[in-house]
Parts: C-alpha cells; sequence; structure tokens
C-alpha cells in the first residue's frame, strides 16, 4: 500500500472502531489524528475545545499564522511545507543558545524564555505546548498580561509535575482559544498532530475552495 493508502486505511478503522463516538467536524478530524499519531483511543475522551477552536485555528492557518512550539520534536513533526504554502512558519527556540543563556541568567527553564520569544512575533501565532507544563503555564500569564493575544493555544504538556495544574489553568482562560488534551498524557507528537490536523483541514478546503470556482 502506497503511504496514504495506509493513512486513509488507518483513519477507516479509528472511525469504525469508535463506534458511535462521532464528533462534529473540523474537531473529529483532530480526534482522529490524534489517535492515529498514539494508537490511543483515550484521546477521543480526553480532548477538549473551547468553542470554535479548531475552526478558528484552520481560519488562523490559512491567513498565514505562525507555530511556536516548545520542543524541537514537535517542530519537526509540523508539514511545515503545507503550512509554508500560506505564510507561516514554525518556531522553536529551545536550541538558541542566546535562550539557554538567558534562562540560565534569570533561573527559569528555557520553555519559558521559547514562550516570550514567540510571543514577540507579529502577526497571528499558535502556541503548540507537548512538553513542559512552565510553557504553557507562561504562555497562560502573558496573556493575562495582556502581552500576546495567541490564535490558539493548544496545551498537551504530558507528565506529572504541574501538569494537571497548567492545563486547568489554560481551561480557566475565557479569551482564547484552547485545545486541552486533558489529564496527564499529551506530548509533543500530540501537540503536532493537532497543528496537521488543521493544516490538513486548511488545504482540503483550500483545494475544494479552488475546484469550485
Amino acid at each position: 500500500m502506497k503511504p496514504h493508502e495506509i493513512e486513509q486505511k488507518s483513519m477507516e478503522i479509528i472511525t469504525k472502531e469508535l463506534g458511535e463516538r462521532t464528533f462534529q467536524e473540523p474537531e473529529f478530524s483532530v480526534v482522529k489524528r490524534c489517535i492515529h499519531t498514539s494508537a490511543d483511543f483515550d484521546y477521543a475522551d480526553n480532548l477538549k475545545f473551547s468553542t470554535d477552536s479548531v475552526r478558528l485555528g484552520i481560519e488562523a492557518i490559512k491567513r498565514g499564522a505562525h507555530i511556536v512550539t516548545d520542543t524541537n520534536m514537535a517542530a519537526a513533526g509540523i508539514n511545515k511545507r503545507v503550512l509554508s504554502s500560506y505564510g507561516g512558519e514554525v518556531h522553536c527556540y529551545m536550541a538558541e543558545l542566546d535562550v539557554a543563556k538567558e534562562a540560565k541568567e534569570r533561573g527559569v527553564t528555557r520553555s519559558i524564555v521559547c514562550m516570550e520569544r514567540g510571543a514577540q512575533l507579529t502577526g497571528e501565532v499558535i502556541f503548540a505546548i507537548g512538553n513542559a507544563p512552565t510553557a504553557l503555564i507562561r504562555i497562560c500569564e502573558l496573556v493575562k498580561e495582556g502581552k500576546v493575544k495567541p490564535a490558539l493555544i493548544i496545551g498537551a504538556p504530558v507528565g506529572f509535575v504541574n501538569v494537571l495544574e497548567s492545563k486547568e489553568l489554560l481551561l480557566s482562560m475565557k479569551d482564547v482559544p484552547y485545545i486541552v488534551a486533558g489529564g496527564r498524557k499529551g506530548g509533543s507528537n500530540i501537540a503536532a498532530a493537532i497543528c496537521n490536523a488543521m493544516i490538513y483541514e486548511a488545504k482540503k478546503e483550500t483545494e475544494k475552495e479552488e475546484r469550485e470556482e
């Protein structure tokens, strides 16, 4: 089977195994993409969406939004070719030497500094957090301080320390669209999967619009 055929078959299997657990689109595409990435059907239950968050993310991507991630792994997994066709780029500052230097001098995590760098970007920005609770907490703080207005925040840090608390903080936010992987689960692959689900939906919509012209 060709790669696209394997993916299509996988999505068919996922839909069948979900049975009566269905979702409205475009949320369903995000749910299926997360399950496809992880083989974990818990994502059918633990993904939490603010009102119209996926639709808002798709529209932001189509307008050229950038994506800021807290890990190089998530950045590597996002389809940059399709994103760039709309004018967007993926940014991850974790490996930059000046980020490490600033974090050490301030006594904070590199993830905090990375979010602050991302908040300085011009234009629309989607923040995709797949590892560090400190990154998610800091971006929420920056929103509350009025220093950034994200197009969307994806909260999928994974682990045990401050993970639940960081997600609850995001869920309490009223002025920003969010997609949250509830509980302790998440990870860079899930953050990237959520981004890709929206990127692919944007591509489908664009292709449909072009055919109808």
